[in-house]
């Protein structure tokens, strides 16, 4: 990549979007107006307690949808039932911010959603009330990074996209203008 290149939603959001949601809620200072602060992908893996290989190929396969080498989740408690002991790896993350934070939604949003069965649109409803969006995704296969005849099992994952807005109605419009298929 060269040193002058800007992800296509970044553009769309400094030329579009931010003179969009400064006519639709009035803002008078620039800074009010809200912005992506990052987005943060969750893997849990409960399958790692009896096999570390499926910690290590849920990480691997996150790596290769963000771009970024995921950080392993340990337990913070050791829970009998489930044969889980304190400090143990029991899932990935990683944490996006700036440039691929801009480039994993816009493929997120073009490529992987409209490839989910039965697909009806992300619920509007899941905003956290200081405007966080979060969203599930059952199977990791949607994104085209992976390569479906290599993978071993299929993973689910969280996705929350965390913005500068203040409310949840700043924050649906934020994401709306950057095409979020919201349900009615």
């Amino acid at each position: 990549m060269s040193d002058n290149y800007e992800p296509r939603l970044k553009t769309r959001y400094r030329k579009d979007i931010r003179p969009a949601l400064k006519g639709q809620f009035s803002y008078t200072n620039e800074m009010q107006i809200p912005a992506l602060d990052k987005v943060v992908i969750n893997m849990g893996v409960g399958e790692a307690v009896a096999d570390s290989k499926k910690l290590k190929s849920a990480m691997d396969a996150l790596a290769l949808i963000s771009g970024q080498k995921p950080v392993a989740t340990k337990s913070k408690k050791s829970i009998a039932g489930f044969k889980i002991r304190e400090g143990m790896a029991i899932g990935c993350k990683v944490t996006l911010r700036k440039d691929r934070m801009y480039e994993f939604l816009d493929r997120l949003v073009t490529v992987a959603l409209p490839r989910v069965k039965d697909f009806r649109g992300l619920n509007g409803k899941s905003f956290d009330g200081r405007g966080n969006y979060a969203m599930g995704l059952k199977e990791h296969i949607v994104f085209p990074e992976i390569n479906y005849d290599q993978i071993d099992q299929i993973w689910g994952m969280d996705i929350i996209v965390c913005t500068t807005a203040r409310t949840n109605d700043e924050a649906k419009a934020l994401l709306k203008e950057m095409d979020f298929p919201f349900r009615n």
